[in-house]
């Protein structure tokens, strides 16, 4: 009986292995997402309705009124129906109540004790387990109940425990939401112990069945999975330099208030310092790149986070580590061609005395305010002197070569950057080649006084003193030159007869002389006076230095020599009479014609 038993379950076992090959070929050939492996949601409840057979195994030493024993052998059922209903606790394991009922028509054998056929009605309680997809759904389930099965010779139906294991394949279909599916088969193995008593016509049996079953699922109710968490990753800044730090930051969702939640940080080649939901990272010995940080979350109770998939989340973020940004420099010099001394200029704008120099600016900005360094070099036109950011060069008198700076400007990470200066070339002065006079540059007019046009007024005072300072310096002369206007140069209407022109350029300048000799103390010997082409009432004098060539005629054409023996006008101020009537002169008095005489022999 034992062997029979293990036989019938091992091939039940056998139904059940079939019936899951296809299933698990389906599983792995199957792509992602086409109906292959868990489905996301479950229904709640199954209704199975279908056909059922029977394969009753088993012999019953049935005790005969003689003494003996005659056997009873079961026999298969081929109409049978069976319903079960599950309810499910979660997506894969739930109970179920079964049900079914085999019925065979009695058959006689002789003509006087009837010979009942052996029915099978039972029901069953009993935990199932399947495995949900999209397409097909595996199942397993075993249960304990009683069976009410025929007894042999007439002997009423007798209830007796039965034993179910098995399992099966569902096929769901689109209809109805996919509330409807299709049992494809149903395998179980049964063991049933029955007594129908020790009397005649009674005895025990112990069958092995195999009950095989397809039919309709239909399906009421869904479970879907607990939402799964979430997490969020994010850096902050996402963009630094080494040395300061960032703050990683996870952000998780769908958790459950009643449950803890841990999190967790990790990178390849940084370190996090966890706190909570947020980390911390150093960038001080970073490289310049781009880091990617992991971050997690796992729910559940303490001790126990993350046991199930929904409680598990990851994220990740990335945050760059730039380089230091080099400084930017910029090099200017304040003059880019300086004059050196013209020791033969004679009062010309005064160029700086040997020596003069030219101040060099560095300048820079770092875009991290990173402390700053600078250095000024370049050839040397002289001795150069360097103070912070600036520096002084000295020009000698012969150094006339172009140079050009560098500024060059270092933070304190190594990063530098370079400028120049414009060419500075210093400007030579010319040769001293005698040039020969030099015109003072003032001019006295003699136009303000109408009576005495050739006086020398306190107004050309300032000019002369300094003409006459000029004049003491060893070897210097001056050329005095008059100049009168063409009207002078001509006699007047009414003149009286053998009149001559009056000299007016040769005595302008015989009076500037005679200024300068008489109230400014100048050396008369080292005046010359000459009158000009010019159409103009002022004197113009020249300085030649010792130096220089005497060639005044060449250097200003036209120029005579004046008349000294003109007559010298005198400074003394006139009285405002004499001035009244020399800018307005009284008419003279008109003569009265004497009355005519009366012709002779008139009265």
């Amino acid at each position: 009986m034992c062997a029979r038993l293990l036989k019938s379950l091992s091939g039940v076992v056998a139904l059940m292995l079939m019936a899951m090959l296809p299933v698990a070929l389906a599983a792995q050939a199957a792509p992602a997402g086409k109906g292959s492996g868990s489905f996301d949601y479950a229904e709640r409840w199954d209704m199975f309705v279908g056909y059922s057979y029977l394969a009753p195994h088993g012999t019953v030493q049935v005790p005969q009124p003689n003494g003996t024993t005659e056997p009873f052998n079961y026999r298969s059922i081929n109409d049978g129906e069976i319903i079960s209903i599950a309810y499910f606790f979660n997506k894969y394991v739930g109970a179920e109540i079964s049900g079914d009922m085999h019925l065979q028509d009695e058959n006689w054998v002789g003509t006087v004790v009837p010979r009942n056929s052996n029915d099978f009605n039972g029901g069953s309680l009993g935990m199932i387990v399947r495995l949900p997809s999209s397409t097909v759904t595996p199942f397993a389930h075993a249960a304990v109940g009683g069976e009410y099965a025929a007894g042999p010779y007439g002997e009423k139906d007798q209830w007796g425990p039965v034993l179910t294991v098995g399992g099966g394949l569902d096929y769901l279909t689109p209809l109805y939401h996919h509330r409807i599916a299709i049992r494809l088969f149903q395998a179980d193995y049964q063991f049933v112990h029955e007594d129908y008593g020790q009397v005649v016509y009674g005895g025990r049996g112990n069958p092995n069945i195999a009950r095989l079953s397809a039919g309709v699922l239909f399906k009421f109710g869904s479970i879907a999975p607990p939402t799964p968490i979430t997490v969020a990753c994010s850096a902050a800044p996402t963009s630094v330099f080494p040395g300061t730090p960032v703050i990683v930051t996870a952000t998780a969702g769908n958790l459950d208030p009643k449950l803890n939640t841990i999190y967790s940080f990790s990178g390849n080649g940084i370190v996090v310092a966890a706190n909570g939901a947020m980390g911390t990272i150093k960038t001080d010995t970073l490289a310049p790149a781009t880091y990617t940080v992991a971050c997690g979350a796992k729910e559940g109770k303490p001790g126990k986070e993350g046991l199930q998939p929904w409680e598990n989340a990851e994220g990740s973020t990335t945050f760059i580590v730039k380089p230091w940004e080099k400084p930017t420099a910029t090099c200017v010099v304040d003059r880019t061609s300086p004059n050196l001394y013209d020791s033969c200029a004679y009062h010309q704008p005064q160029p700086p005395l040997p020596g003069q120099t030219s101040t060099i600016t560095a300048t820079g900005n770092s875009p991290q305010n990173l402390p700053l360094t600078f250095a000024i070099t370049g050839p040397s036109l002289g001795p150069v002197s360097v103070t912070g950011n600036t520096a002084t060069a000295t020009y000698s008198p012969t150094s006339v070569d172009a140079a050009t700076f560098t500024c060059t400007v270092t933070d304190d990470k190594g990063g530098s950057a370079s400028a120049t200066t414009a060419p500075v070339t210093a400007v030579a002065p010319p040769a001293c080649v005698n040039p020969g006079p030099h015109k003072v540059p003032c001019t006295i007019a003699f136009t303000t006084d109408k009576k005495r046009p050739t006086r020398v007024d306190n107004e050309a005072k300032a000019c002369l003193d300094q003409v006459a300072i000029d004049l003491k310096e060893p070897g210097n002369k001056i050329y005095i030159v008059g100049e009168s206007t063409a009207a002078e140069k001509e006699l007047p209407k009414h003149h009286k007869k053998n009149a001559k022109v009056e000299d007016f350029a040769s005595e302008r300048a015989v009076n500037t002389q005679d200024y300068l000799v008489k109230d400014s103390g100048a050396d008369g010997s080292r005046i010359t006076l000459v009158t000009g082409p010019a159409d103009s009432q002022q004197v113009e004098v020249y300085l030649l230095k010792p130096d220089e060539r005497d060639d005044f005629s060449t250097m200003v054409p036209g120029t005579q020599p004046a008349d000294t023996s003109v007559k010298v006008t005198a400074r003394k101020a006139i009285t405002q009479d004499q001035y009244d009537l020399a800018t307005n002169p009284k008419p003279k008095p008109h003569h009265k014609k004497a009355a005519a005489k009366p012709a002779a022999g008139t009265q």
